[in-house]
């Protein structure tokens, strides 16, 4: 028995009828894709695939720091604006 890891399934001869009406019918969720009753992959909108790689890239960037703390080095004070990383002077 093998798990399907989506809450919609569609068969490969389906998917081929129409790949974009199984993507709009899935509301933004993963469709496991079916041959012979058996997952052969998964289809993903492009909207939740970037997401994934950016919950992906969080993780590896909280592990880093973990690591970096684990390991004693210092701490360095910054802020965020925008969508950068100000580093404040540590002397000031």
């Amino acid at each position: 028995m093998q798990n399907i890891l989506a809450n919609v399934a569609v068969s490969v001869s389906e998917l081929k009828k129409n790949p974009s009406a199984v993507l709009s019918g899935a509301d933004g969720e993963a469709v496991a894709v079916l041959n012979h009753n058996r997952v052969m992959g998964y289809m993903v909108p492009a909207e939740r695939y970037e997401a994934m790689l950016d919950y992906i890239e969080d993780l590896e960037l909280a592990k880093l720091a973990r690591e970096r703390i684990e390991a004693g080095e210092p701490a360095v004070k910054a802020r965020i604006e925008g969508d950068d990383i100000v580093f404040e002077d540590s002397d000031a």
